[in-house]
């Protein structure tokens, strides 16, 4: 046998130990056949002695160390419990990795922890992936499921199994979960969510605690979800099996009742509950028999508000609500209720009639109590016809009163199901197809098992012989496929164990033949079991214990379990009695009488009946067991009637400790749920199976003869009969060789063996080669050595015969330098005393023609001034004769002009018709003269205030020069006295002047002191305030980084609700045509076809404004008048410009002249220009008036301090300096009143001649239209729908991508502005609102086509632009543009978000295009050919059923495509010229996107995580690199989304061995987080014999680093594929548009428009 050669020196083999197991070995002997032991290493290093009988006593050989932690369990080259319990424990506690394959099985371990692998971003990463590609998740599975059931177009099942604590409900929650995920994508209803709802429902009035797990279902629950044609959920239907009602009376210690009991006595307090009179749980006998009233980690009050949301969203009315919550508290009242004995021998019970808990029941229920008290303690017989009542005994009253409570609460949760599934169920269309999840107990034994566990076991029997018949029927199916000559393989059928169970006079026949005898028992029914299982007829997997009589043992599947008899009746019956029915038939409550009334017409999987009197009505009702088995074989013809999938939950310890694994338990439940049995059917056959393609690249090196890819498998065939001489160890297929078990491992001994060989023979040549290369060497040295000391020494005889002349040379410099330095110095004294003579002879002559120089200057300077002044003195008198020449012919002028003016009949002659126009200006020109009196008073007022102030002053300073002079002179004759006195002053004077001179100098120091001060502390303060711009620059530039940030999130947040209102719009409109088809399908309506396209305005019209405000409204009231509306508008137009000169007209009894008309606009500017004029003369008045205050408040002060101070001359010279300047800022003053006066003239003659002028221009027919007028386009009303129709909707795509960028909407806004500048303002906001609704149509019309959806961009940016820079905020200091007067506010913020619609719905194009080749084109794709060639993975998982085949060849995604998709969104966008910005913008979200596909497909990915793939990929993203940089497109934060796939790709590359490398992938992997780098280094898989697997040490070490690096990171694995970057369009104002810049086609056909 060719495997006893694998038990060489050094091998790996499995020992079985008491503890661990199995423990692992290492052979330190070669085995010989006929040996009687082995000796072995065991892993602690201990040596031992293995016994070897035979060679099949041999231990378990383990498998090579490249197979280690392998993702599914049949790819293992040895097929064995050790090896699976090895691999399993490797993979979860060190790759911390808690599923694995097992063939078409999902193994599921309990991490006993929150894992971050459930988000969306991993559903986006699973959906629409292949089963094999992909790392092992509950998503792969149901991503399987769905992608079958679509394609297929057949039924699916889920099946999750496993003990009670494995997990088995979490996963189905997330099966739902992906479902309601992917199949809600296409239309997003309401059903994903009430099928999601359904799960905190079930879990509150269905899960319980139990020793084993917090969470435990006790009931199994089979979940059909309904799909329609496109792939959606349209329904669902639930099917639940075996409720453990006993639970609901008693509970084992440390468990807990059904979490609903608990989550409302935590709820007591709330208003609504109040009513129940509930308490704590420990105050109920229901609730706190187990001990444990909480659960730690769980809030039971948010668990109900979490439970009453999903009954909303359900449907379920909160009146239901609260009745179905009475119920329920009633159950736990009912328990409550004392029941005591009496009577001779306690055969009789009572109820106090005070009882507290039996009254609120009863309140609770609507029931009569004292009927409830009387029937809980009396039963009634039927005898001989008549009927009797019997009263119980106190323990058959107690269990009356738990099987009603049981009963009731039975029947509570089958409504509550039924309920679900009208909520679930589809009114719209049949399911086509469903997948079916499966959540249902897994195999329990426990130290006392009963009738509960029986059931379980024998549902797990059933599930266990379809589990092995459709893995043998799936590796049968594999053998016929590849044409195999096979023989049948055995596997293990229990249909023995079945048979016993529910066959003919099986225990079920006979448990219920049992139930139907007046006075059976649990012993009778074991004496049958033992007289027909073990006596008349012996069944193998049937016996009996040996110490007691009332139990027995069936051999399962999974293990032996003794199960004890006590209670099996009773549970089986489950009956109540029909005089409790009656008196819940009789409630007050609605929904109890439901309850009750619903017994009769339940369906077959209900659990109980109801006991009656009569033994006929009795009998015939069905069992638990006949119920349950009638279920079962339901559930079983639909799983046999669907394609199965398997998930195997694991419960790793019984401590619910974190990533903890106990061997002997996980052992026991693989035992249990099939895994082992999976393998060993596969081992059985064929475990091993390879391509031709594979084989040969992998063992090329053992292959004979020419070695070339296309003759693979001829090369294949030839070579194995050599390699392995057993023929019955392999088979060849059509595509692929097959293996048994251990021979892959023979293979990789051989091939090693040979690698071996070749390297010794590559070392010989190597170190032949070495040794000739250092001989080389030192030949090479020596000759070298030779030649430098020969070459020293003719160096050493030169250097000294330079050293000879050198010294010659230098005593010749030295001589020569000596010589020429005196001669030098000689030289120079001479020059330096003729220098000197010859400049003192020079400067003597400089200051002689100085001199002269001077005197003629002051001469021309005196001569000069003598010139001047005479000639300002003649230039004076004649300016002076011109003023009064002039100001006389102004005066006569003027006067002229007046009487000019006073003859009105002169004037009408002139100007017919102008004399309304005239006494309308006549009335400004007064109103404004009276403004310009009351300026003038004003400012004489002032002048006036100021000239007396000025003569105050005057008065004052005379004043003060009068007193100077009237003192009296001093007196000549001067006393001795006085002298004295004089002279003791003067002393004192020069003793004070002494004083202060040396108070002085100390002032002076203590000033210098203070100023040192001062510039330390002013140099301080610099640097302070540098520091502290420093400081406040960060924190600004932080603050508006977070405000970026902020305004980022908002924008984004905001464009979210944009595209989540596009999304709804779309389900409306959906619903709108299926709405319509319906009505259509009833009865077709005939609709004309002359009928045209119609489009409603996005908002109602604006209010007009109220008439007549004032008499002469407002310049921009006058402006958004219109002048050109047609007749009835302006008619009953409240602000045409008639109605007010007509008021006017009759006021001043002015005929009116029809045929002078002036135009209202000009007559609005030129009113608007003396407005303007008025303001700005007003302001610098009191601009004016402020600082001449300023100025007066200045001298006043200054004059007070100096009437308060001394007199003296030079305050007196200060204040005449202050005086003289205010009288030169009065005359400043004066002048500039002057100026303002001729001002007011100029405008009151600009009012008086404008009326000629503008008369004039009106009256000339051939003057051209206002520039805001020129270069429109003129609609007219009935040709807007045409107009819409053949720029918009109708347009055709190859007519639409030839126009010019922008031509619709630039062809819109002239329309739009020729009827706003009309003066219709209805019509312009009614054009502009259909072009927006036809352009939002359009869009959705061409929501596939990217040129389409970047045009219609490109126009509605552009309409958006033109009307936001026509706005009237936009155009307030401009002189080119005149705004829009009508308010397009409204549709401008339309636009706006129609054009983050058709931004998004552009990205989304090339996203869906993107999405299903980013990673086939950017991680699978060769584009480097043969560099991956020889790197095959060792192990190769075989293809599961259903799996989507990959394409192949030339018909794979490369990175081309990935380019083509870009570079046509790029062409789209350059071709309607969008700003570059806005180009960058969309790529950087959508390399994003290829960033966040790739790398969360290359986490969750081990086929991908090796380094020759590593080059791949890098290469691959060169080119995507190379593509922005040649378009330019790098500026927009591209390099920074691609810096976490180049980082990931950098780690596959890099070392990773030592310490040095740990820190090197810390410090650049900066882009990644911490999870992501430990999840590659996991799955980091070594492709050839050259690389190695990334050690445990080594992930531990970068972890460490990691976290001490930085804790700023938010935990995450996989990145948000769905996230957006807000868009920000840059502002870019249009040039003004005209009609001759627009180049119009033919064939858009809008020759209707008119040039305006």
């Amino acid at each position: 046998m060719a495997t006893l050669e694998l038990y060489s020196k050094g091998a790996s083999v499995w020992v079985p130990d008491p503890d661990a197991v199995w423990v692992s070995a290492q052979l330190l002997q070669d085995y010989r056949p006929g040996e009687k032991q082995l000796l072995l290493q065991l892993s602690d290093g201990n040596e031992v002695h293995y016994p070897v009988d035979s060679p099949s006593d041999l231990p378990l050989l383990g498998n090579p160390d490249i197979l280690e932690g392998e993702n599914d369990l049949t790819a293992l080259s040895f097929l064995h419990e050790p090896a699976v319990l090895h691999n399993l424990r490797i993979r979860f506690l060190d790759y911390s990795s808690i599923y694995t394959y097992c063939g078409i099985v999902l193994v599921a371990i309990n991490p006993y922890d929150q894992l971050p692998i459930y988000g969306e971003e991993v559903i986006d990463a699973y959906s629409g992936q292949d089963m094999t590609d992909m790392e092992p998740h509950i998503f792969s599975v149901a991503e399987e499921a769905y992608c079958t059931m679509t394609r297929e177009e057949k039924n699916q099942s889920i099946i999750i199994s496993g003990e009670s604590g494995s997990g088995k409900t979490v996963s189905a929650k997330f099966t739902m979960r992906y479902f309601a995920v992917v199949g809600g994508a296409a239309q997003q209803t309401s059903v994903e969510d009430r099928v999601l709802a359904s799960n905190p429902i079930m879990e509150s009035i269905g899960n319980a605690k139990t020793t084993r797990n917090d969470n435990s279902s006790r009931f199994g629950k089979y979940i059909e979800i309904g799909f329609g044609k496109k792939g959606d959920i349209i329904g669902a239907n639930m099917r639940t099996y075996l409720l453990e009602k006993s639970r609901v009376v008693f509970q084992a210690s440390a468990e807990r009742n059904y979490h609903i009991f608990y989550q409302l006595c935590a709820s007591r307090e709330l208003p609504e509950m109040r009513s129940l009179k509930l308490d704590a749980p420990e105050h109920f006998r229901y609730t706190n028999q187990g001990g444990d009233m909480q659960i730690p980690g769980t809030d039971d009050l948010s668990d109900l508000e979490r439970t009453r949301n999903a009954f909303t969203i359900l449907g379920v009315q909160p009146d239901q609500q609260v009745e179905l919550f009475r119920i329920l508290s009633a159950v736990l009242h009912l328990g409550n209720v004392s029941i005591q004995a009496s009577g001779r021998g306690s055969d009789r019970s009572y109820i106090d009639a005070e009882d507290r808990s039996l009254a609120v029941f009863s309140k609770l229920l609507g029931v009569e109590g004292s009927q409830m008290a009387h029937w809980l303690c009396h039963r009634r017989l039927a005898v001989g016809g008549e009927m009797l009542v019997k009263p119980m005994s106190g323990q058959q009253a107690l269990g009356a009163r738990d099987a009603l409570a049981k009963h009731i609460y039975g029947q509570l949760f089958t409504w509550t199901v039924q309920r679900l599934n009208s909520a679930l169920h589809s009114q719209r269309q049949k399911a086509k197809s469903f997948i079916g999840v499966l959540d249902i107990y897994g195999f329990e034994t426990f130290e006392r098992n009963s009738f509960e566990q029986f059931c379980i076991n024998y549902a797990n029997e059933k599930l266990q012989q379809q589990f092995n018949r459709h893995v043998f029927h799936l590796e049968q199916e594999e053998y016929v496929r590849e044409e195999l000559a096979w023989s049948r393989i055995e596997f293990s059928d229990n249909q023995q164990c079945i048979t016993l169970i529910e066959g003919q006079l099986g225990m079920f026949d006979l448990l219920d033949e049992e139930c139907r005898m007046p006075k059976g028992s649990d012993e009778n029914w074991v004496c049958k079991l033992y007289d027909q299982h073990l006596t008349s007829k012996p069944h193998p997997h049937f016996r009996k214990p040996r110490m007691s009589n009332s139990a027995f043992i069936v051999l399962h599947f999974a293990d032996m379990v003794q199960y004890e008899c006590e209670g099996f009746l009773d549970k089986n019956r489950d009956t109540v009695f029909e005089e409790l029915i009656n008196i819940l038939k009789a409630s007050q409550s609605e929904l109890v009488a439901e309850l009750v009334q619903q017994q009769g017409n339940v369906p077959a999987v209900t659990n109980g009946s109801v006991r009656s009197g009569k033994r006929a009505t009795r009998e015939h009702k069905m069992t638990v067991g006949f119920q349950f088995r009638q279920s079962l074989q339901m559930l079983m013809d639909t799983l046999n009637s669907t394609t199965p999938h398997y998930v195997r939950c694991i419960k790793p310890n019984d401590l619910k400790e974190p990533f903890m694994f106990d061997p002997k338990r996980t052992v026991q439940q693989l035992r249990a749920c099939g895994v082992l049995e999976t393998i060993r059917i596969s081992a059985a056959g064929y475990p091993s199976r390879w391509t031709y393609e594979e084989f040969f690249s992998r063992y090329r090196v053992l292959l004979r003869g020419p070695r070339s890819q296309e003759r693979a498998q001829a090369s294949c065939r030839q070579a194995l009969p050599q390699l392995i001489q057993d023929p019955d160890q392999y088979c060849f297929g059509k595509t692929k060789v097959f293996f048994r078990a251990g021979q892959v491992a023979l293979l990789e001994r051989l091939r090693a063996e040979r690698l071996r060989v070749a390297a010794v023979i590559i070392q010989s040549r190597v170190r032949g080669w070495l040794a000739r290369i250092a001989y080389t060497r030192i030949l090479w040295a020596a000759v070298t050595i030779q030649r430098y000391s020969r070459g020293a020494l003719a160096r050493r005889l030169a250097l000294t015969l330079r050293y000879t002349k050198a010294a010659l040379v230098i005593q010749k410099t030295y001589r020569t330098v000596v010589v020429r330095q005196l001669f030098l110095m000689i030289r120079q004294a001479t020059i330096t005393i003729q220098a000197f003579t010859r400049g003192t002879f020079a400067r003597r002559t400089y200051r002689q023609l100085l001199a002269e120089k001077a005197a003629v200057l002051l001469q021309a300077r005196v001569r000069g001034w003598l010139a001047r002044q005479a000639y300002r003195r003649v230039h004076a008198a004649v300016v002076f004769m011109q003023c009064c020449v002039r100001r006389r012919a102004a005066r006569r002028e003027l006067q002229k002009l007046k009487t000019e003016a006073r003859s009105v009949e002169k004037y009408r002659e002139l100007n017919k018709g102008m004399e309304v126009k005239l006494m309308q200006l006549q009335l400004r020109a007064d109103q404004e003269a009276r403004e310009s009196s009351a300026l003038r008073e004003t400012l004489s007022t002032e002048r006036e205030t100021t000239s007396a102030e000025l003569e105050a002053l005057r008065a004052t300073i005379q004043k003060l020069e009068k007193q100077k002079q009237d003192k009296p002179p001093p007196c000549p004759v001067i006393s001795e006295k006085e002298v004295e006195d004089r002279r003791r002053a003067e002393e004192k004077a020069a003793q004070e002047i002494l004083q202060l001179k040396q108070e002085l100098k100390a002032l002076q120091m203590e000033k210098d002191s203070f100023y040192k001060e001062r510039e330390d502390l002013s140099a301080r303060l610099i640097e302070q305030e540098k520091t502290q711009d420093e400081s406040v620059h960060r924190a600004v530039s932080q603050a508006s980084a977070a405000l970026r940030a902020e305004l980022d999130e908002e924008r984004r947040k905001y464009q979210g609700l944009l595209r989540e209102f596009t999304r709804l719009e779309q389900r409306y409109d959906n619903l709108r045509e299926m709405s319509l088809l319906t009505e259509r399908t009833k009865g077709h309506g005939r609709t004309d076809s002359n009928q045209g396209l119609s489009f409603e305005p996005l908002s109602p019209s604006p209010t007009p404004l109220s008439p007549f405000p004032s008499a002469f409204p407002s310049p921009e009231e006058v402006r958004r008048v219109s002048v050109t509306s047609p007749g009835p508008e302006r008619r009953f137009s409240p602000w045409s410009f008639e109605t007010p000169m007509d008021q006017l007209m009759e006021k001043m009894d002015v005929t009116k002249d029809p045929v002078v008309k002036l135009k209202g606009e000009d007559l609005a500017h030129a009113y608007d220009a003396v407005r303007v004029a008025n303001k700005f003369l007003e302001s610098q008045l009191r601009k004016q008036r402020s600082q001449w205050e300023d100025e007066m408040e200045a001298v006043r002060r200054q004059l007070g301090q100096a009437n308060s101070g001394s007199s003296s001359a030079a305050l007196t010279r200060e204040q005449q300096e202050l005086l003289e300047a205010s009288e030169h800022e009065c005359v400043r003053l004066r002048r500039e009143l002057k100026e303002l006066r001729n001002t007011v003239s100029l405008r009151r003659l600009l009012a008086q001649v404008l009326p000629s002028a503008l008369t004039t221009e009106g009256s000339c027919l051939s003057q051209p239209k206002p520039a805001a007028a020129f270069g429109l386009m003129e609609c007219r009303k009935k040709d807007e729908t045409k107009l819409i129709k053949n720029l918009i909707t109708d347009i055709r795509v190859d007519s639409a991508l030839s126009l010019s960028p922008g031509l619709p909407a630039s062809v819109l806004f002239l329309c739009v502005r020729q009827a706003d500048c009309s003066g219709d303002h209805a019509r312009a906001r009614s054009l502009c609102s259909a072009a927006v609704t036809a352009m939002k149509a359009v869009l959705k019309k061409h929501m596939n086509d990217v040129d389409m959806t970047a045009l219609w961009l490109k126009n509605i940016c552009l309409l958006h632009d033109l009307l936001t820079q026509h706005s009237p905020k936009k155009t307030l200091g401009s002189d080119e543009l005149v705004p829009l007067t009508a308010d397009m506010s409204d549709l401008i913020r339309t636009l706006s978000n129609l054009s983050i619609q058709a931004y998004q719905q552009l990205l989304c194009i090339t996203e869906t295009r993107l999405q299903n080749i980013i990673v086939p084109a950017l991680l699978e794709s060769e584009t480097i050919p043969g560099l991956s060639g020889a790197a095959v993975k060792l192990g190769v998982s075989r293809k599961r059923a259903g799996s989507d085949p990959r394409t192949v060849g030339g018909d794979a995604p490369t990175m081309a495509s990935v380019l083509r998709e870009l570079g046509a969104l790029h062409a789209a966008l350059t071709h309607q010229a969008l700003p570059h910005t806005l180009m960058e913008q969309a790529v950087h979200q959508l390399t994003y996107l290829i960033c966040a596909s790739a790398l969360n497909s290359l986490l969750l990915r081990k086929d991908m995580c090796c380094w020759n793939r590593g080059m791949q990929i890098r290469y691959n993203l060169s080119l995507l690199e190379e593509w922005l940089r040649s378009r330019g497109l790098q500026a927009g934060g591209t390099g920074a989304t691609l810096e976490p796939l180049i980082q990931a790709v950098q780690l596959l590359q890099v070392g990773k061995k030592t310490e040095v490398d740990a820190q090197a992938i810390a410090q650049t992997c900066t882009a990644l987080s911490s999870q992501q780098i430990v999840k590659i280094l996991t799955l980091y898989t070594p492709h050839s014999d050259l690389d190695e697997r990334v050690t445990l040490n080594f992930i531990r070490t970068v972890q460490g680093l990691l976290k001490s690096q930085s804790n700023s990171q938010p935990p995450h694995l996989l990145m948000d594929v769905r996230r957006v970057f807000p868009v920000t369009f840059p502002h870019s104002p249009p040039p003004i548009l005209s009609t001759e810049q627009l180049v119009i086609p033919d064939s858009l056909k809008i020759s209707f428009l008119r040039r305006a």
